[in-house]
């Protein structure tokens, strides 16, 4: 009991670090969240020499009923920290609270429990499913796994999830290599949804799928999210389909957040120099307002994860950067109701 205490205690403060103005504690508190790879060197005594700092220190919430966006250019830590989250990566340091409970510090059986409360929907949907196993099996892997019900409640689930997700639910015989890259995500969906989870990990659900079954996948999210009581953490490079879906974003670059704010707020008022130059990039469909826009053209390429820069990580591509930039790495403050800013020059 003094245990479950300690760990809403912990909650309660976490929310009102980063909790925007939600009176409730959050069903998902990141606190500290790193992720290094090793590099070795050694052909037969292979030891440590640096480290690929892929996730570098995060801290966010996430709401019950929510969904919380993650953007960024590629590599800038996205999909790890995703993954990290459910504990697929174990992480190099900090705490991931879900419910109550740490992920970060159990594992085995503990572990496996919880992983019925939190799924994830892969970005590649030719890939993430086995292609020697028919569609009921994949969609029912999980109730089997976790044991729920007799085999004839599984078949009865299989065939409601799939009717759920849009698919004919006599297809449970079928293969994936029968289906287009729509209906395999579908799929995947219907696979996240088998356990009943509270929190579904996104990772670039449609970025791989033609644009015009992207706008069907995501309306399906959507009405999923509100039938089912889901929070997501949705994981995308398509700033215009976040501003949708999303009700915050989080601006990753180089494995940190330097902007996080409320959807409508951080793209009617963006304060951080790399959200600026992402959203100008963003095309606007009126010709007159496209015209007259100001594109911010960023310089140079973006540093390596396992040599990042001194200071400020933006700070080698950073059109105002100053002084202090290249010497103190500035934190995630609240500089307006709901919206932290990571940044020297923003007061």
């Amino acid at each position: 009991m003094n245990a479950t205490k300690a760990q809403e205690q912990t909650a309660a403060q976490a929310a009102h670090v980063i909790g925007g103005n939600k009176a409730n504690p959050p069903l998902l508190s990141v606190r500290g969240l790193k992720k290094y790879f090793p590099i070795t060197s050694g052909a037969l005594f292979q030891r440590t020499v640096a480290a690929v700092k892929a996730v570098d220190g995060l801290d966010f919430d996430v709401y019950k009923g929510e969904t919380l966006g993650l953007v960024g250019e590629s590599g800038c830590g996205k999909s790890t920290t995703g993954r990290t989250i459910l504990q697929l990566y174990r992480p190099t340091e900090g705490s991931v609270m879900f419910e109550g409970v740490d992920l970060a510090t159990i594992k085995g059986e503990k572990l496996r429990k919880m992983r019925k409360r939190m799924q994830m929907i892969f970005q590649d949907p030719y890939a993430s499913l086995n292609p020697r196993m028919s569609v009921g099996r994949i969609v029912g892997e999980p109730l089997n796994v976790h044991n729920v019900g007799t085999p004839k409640d599984r078949q009865e689930k299989v065939q409601q999830l799939l009717e759920r997700v849009g698919l004919n639910p006599y297809f449970v015989n079928r293969y994936p290599h029968e289906f287009s890259g729509g209906q395999r995500q579908r799929i995947g969906i219907a696979r996240a949804l088998a356990l009943n989870p509270s929190l579904i990990v996104a990772d670039e659900p449609i970025s791989a799928l033609d644009v015009s079954i992207q706008a069907q996948v995501v309306n399906l999210l959507q009405d999923l999210q509100k039938e089912f009581d889901l929070t997501y953490v949705f994981i995308a490079h398509d700033l215009s389909m976040v501003r949708h879906i999303c009700d915050r974003v989080a601006v990753m670059y180089l494995g940190k957040i330097v902007e996080l704010a409320p959807a409508s707020e951080l793209y009617s008022n963006p304060l951080h120099p790399y959200t600026q130059a992402l959203l100008s990039a963003v095309p606007v469909p009126d010709p007159d307002i496209e015209t007259k826009r100001q594109r911010i053209i960023l310089k140079g390429d973006v540093p390596s994860p396992a040599n990042p820069p001194v200071g400020c990580n933006f700070n080698t591509r950073c059109p105002v950067a100053v002084e202090v930039c290249f010497r103190e790495e500035p934190e995630l403050r609240e500089v307006l109701p709901g919206h932290f800013v990571a940044c020297h020059r923003v007061a």
